[in-house]
């Protein structure tokens, strides 16, 4: 063994060894605000544990355009690389919405005629448009209710209901 402290590291220009990080600052302070405190939305770190999924992990704007071409459903399991345990997909944030579409679906059918299901989506203005004409006259609260029950509609931030 050598004294030299400079020993374990490469010279000036070459990579690192392996299992080396390369040199650089790693602090959280490069994440942009509203990423869910992720420093990276696209890293892949979930493995979807699903039919025909593979063993490969996926990042979030990846489980993201699963679930709205929806491949996944809410209560399709993923885990974490560094866990142990799998969670539903539904509670990592980002990937469905914070809504759930049974609430939305009784929202609907009880009270669609008044547009109380469009602003609990988020969409203010088709909710004031309901309520102002009575869902259409019925029309409109109807075609709602059938897109709801289909999971058909997103909410206003274009997520899938959970």
């Amino acid at each position: 063994m050598s004294n030299n402290p400079n020993v374990n590291q490469p010279a000036q220009g070459q990579a690192s060894g392996f299992g080396n990080p390369p040199p650089g600052n790693y602090s959280q302070a490069n994440s942009a605000p509203g990423q869910f405190g992720m420093a990276n939305m696209t890293t892949p770190t979930y493995f979807v544990q699903a039919f025909n999924m593979g063993n490969r992990l996926h990042s979030v704007v990846e489980l993201q355009q699963m679930a709205k071409a929806k491949v996944i459903k809410p209560e399709t399991l993923v885990q974490h690389m560094n866990s142990n345990y799998p969670i539903q997909v539904k509670t990592v944030p980002g990937v469905f919405s914070q809504r759930e579409w049974l609430t939305a679906l009784l929202l609907s059918f009880f009270l669609g005629a008044f547009g109380i299901d469009r602003f609990y989506l988020g969409y203010n203005g088709m909710g004031i448009g309901k309520l102002l004409t009575f869902g259409g006259c019925g029309i409109w609260a109807l075609i709602d209710l059938i897109l709801i029950a289909m999971r058909n509609v997103d909410d206003s931030d274009g997520l899938p209901l959970a």
